[in-house]
């Protein structure tokens, strides 16, 4: 089966409205494959749209990557050959496959990548950090988790870890937690979290892909622990419950695929 393009796009628009992006942002069709009217019949889910997953899209025959970060960020005046960026564009133009990128819609969204980040840290309350003006409830950047009950730091990290499906995460430990004062209220912000969390007050963790040395420092001072995870390795894990949600929207029309190649350029040596 298949469906139009513009018909799939639609569902992805759906479930995380473009409207809840950062104003920074560059959602939504990124390219635009055969058009509107093209059919999608299998659809490849990725963090990068890098060559080895446009070479997977290929092998797939798929007619449409979403891809999670949006391969053009900033304005370009030219497609430039002689750029990795520049080839790829033109290789997937030329391959006639669309490419789309949710981004912080799908950040900003009740039941997102934020929630689900949220949901490897135990039990309780949680709002947006940062509500969205005049979105629907539940909207906005960010989560403030209050446990219910509270945990101790190892816990959390343990639950983390599994969760997010690796074997190591950094941690830094304020040395109240590391003494046993348990956790009651987590931030978490997928990716890179330090400008969303300069708009915090104290809370007991932080949990987030990246953050600079001197923020982290600053905040276990301060008596606040950090979870890193690394940048994709805080987004990756949420790409099935994605594809699984799009192709149920869908009612069957398409096959959704994770991909097998895309990963995080940086490895634990």
């Amino acid at each position: 089966m298949t469906a139009p393009l513009a018909e799939v796009l639609r569902a992805l628009e759906a479930f995380a409205p473009l409207s809840l992006a950062a104003p920074w942002d560059n959602v939504g069709l990124i390219l635009p494959g055969e058009g509107g009217d093209a059919p999608i019949e299998r659809v490849l889910f990725a963090i990068d749209l890098t060559q080895a997953v446009l070479d997977e899209a290929v092998d797939l025959e798929a007619e449409l990557v979403v891809a999670y970060h949006p391969p053009l960020f900033e304005g370009i005046k030219r497609v430039d050959l002689e750029t990795p960026t520049g080839r790829l564009v033109a290789s997937t133009l030329r391959r006639g496959i669309a490419v789309f990128s949710p981004h912080t819609s799908l950040d900003a969204v009740e039941g997102g990548i934020n929630d689900w980040l949220a949901d490897g840290v135990g039990d309780g309350e949680r709002r947006p950090i940062e509500p969205q003006p005049g979105g629907p409830a539940g909207a906005g950047m960010g989560r403030l988790v209050g446990l219910d009950p509270a945990r101790a730091l190892d816990a959390v990290v343990s639950d983390l870890k599994a969760h997010l499906g690796k074997r190591h995460l950094r941690v830094a430990a304020a040395r109240r937690h590391a003494s046993g004062e348990p956790i009651r209220e987590v931030a978490l912000c997928a990716g890179a979290g330090g400008s969303l969390f300069s708009k915090l007050g104290d809370v007991d963790l932080l949990v987030t892909g990246e953050m600079r040395h001197h923020d982290v420092l600053s905040r276990v001072e301060r008596g606040t622990s950090v979870v890193l995870a690394e940048h994709t390795g805080s987004e990756r894990g949420y790409l099935p419950a994605y594809a699984r949600e799009i192709e149920h929207r869908m009612g069957g029309q398409i096959e959704t695929v994770v991909s097998r190649f895309d990963r995080d350029p940086i490895e634990v040596a």
